[in-house]
């Protein structure tokens, strides 16, 4: 059968428990020989009659599936209604909200949060090359707007001027890429003061780039880069001196809070612009690529139920 190029050819792709397993199973092992999760060999037998791998290997937790390992793991949901979930977060410009999806799948609400936080640790981007050529740094704030707050809880949050009680986070993008479009990387930051950005920007830009930021006194002192700030006040523009990029960035994943997710908890929102940034990074692409590329980076990453709630806080 031919891959998908759409949401019905993925549907009725996936309906078979068999192209299923035999999709993710490519993906993960691409040169064809499964690998046991626990020891490593590659000494396995399948059994078919139950699609589980079992070493041969002697020592615990011999036998495995192709959900060992992934964001799937433990999880009773069948990997039919995983990949139709995956493939509407990952084409969904504007995201998908947990209702949206439970009733899609005919899954309850909190089991389709789950599995988006589950999907969205999957977007995470993990490279560790560092940006070069044009660089342009900024931050901004999210949080629910004082003049839609009712006024006991605006009373409470908002004690002071400024963003006082929004969470910030912090943006780089890298102009025109090896493919010639922008690359963005976004997370989200203790604060805006100069020790945290200015690590930031050290951490994930070669030295000697040029770097474009805003006329914020956190960018000060950034010698070691060709560093050009622009006063907002003055203009937003000067030549190749502005941070558009990011901000377009910036209103899409305000966009796709406030239109889609309403309400984003502060302990969840580093998932929220893992998601965005994974969709910006991949927006040249189709559909059916952006699904694959999605469904490859599922392996080795873990959210469990406790640790998504803040009962266990080790980290994913």
């Amino acid at each position: 059968m031919k891959e998908p190029d759409s949401l019905l050819e993925a549907i009725r792709y996936f309906s078979d428990p068999d192209v299923c397993l035999d999709f993710m199973a490519h993906l993960r092992w691409p040169e064809g020989e499964p690998v046991c999760p626990t020891c490593g060999s590659r000494d396995v037998r399948f059994i078919s009659t139950r699609r589980l791998w079992e070493c041969k290997s002697k020592h615990p937790r011999r036998q495995f599936s192709i959900k060992v390992g992934t964001i799937f793991e433990d999880s009773p949901i069948g990997l039919d209604k995983w990949l139709a979930a995956i493939w509407l977060i990952a084409n969904d410009k504007n995201g998908v909200s947990s209702y949206e999806l439970h009733r899609a799948l005919g899954v309850t609400q909190k089991t389709a949060w789950f599995m988006l936080h589950r999907i969205r640790l999957a977007m995470r981007d993990e490279s560790f090359d560092r940006m070069g050529g044009e660089v342009e740094v900024d931050e901004t704030y999210v949080g629910g707007k004082s003049e839609f707050m009712h006024k006991e809880r605006r009373a409470r949050k908002i004690t002071s001027t400024g963003p006082k009680g929004k969470t910030a986070v912090m943006g780089l993008l890298e102009r025109h890429g090896p493919n010639g479009k922008s690359y963005v990387r976004a997370k989200v930051v203790s604060s805006t003061r100069r020790r945290v950005l200015t690590a930031e920007i050290r951490r994930h830009v070669e030295s000697g780039s040029e770097v474009f930021t805003d006329n914020h006194p956190s960018y000060y002192g950034l010698n070691e880069f060709a560093h050009q700030a622009i006063d907002h006040a003055e203009c937003y523009v000067r030549g190749k001196v502005h941070t558009n990029g990011l901000e377009n960035f910036w209103s899409l994943l305000k966009r796709a809070i406030r239109g889609t997710y309403v309400n984003v908890e502060p302990f969840h929102l580093v998932r929220y612009v893992d998601e965005q940034v994974f969709r910006y990074n991949t927006r040249g692409d189709v559909d059916g690529g952006r699904f694959q590329r999605l469904a490859g980076r599922v392996t080795g990453k873990r959210l469990t139920y406790q640790q998504l709630i803040g009962v266990n806080t080790t980290p994913a």
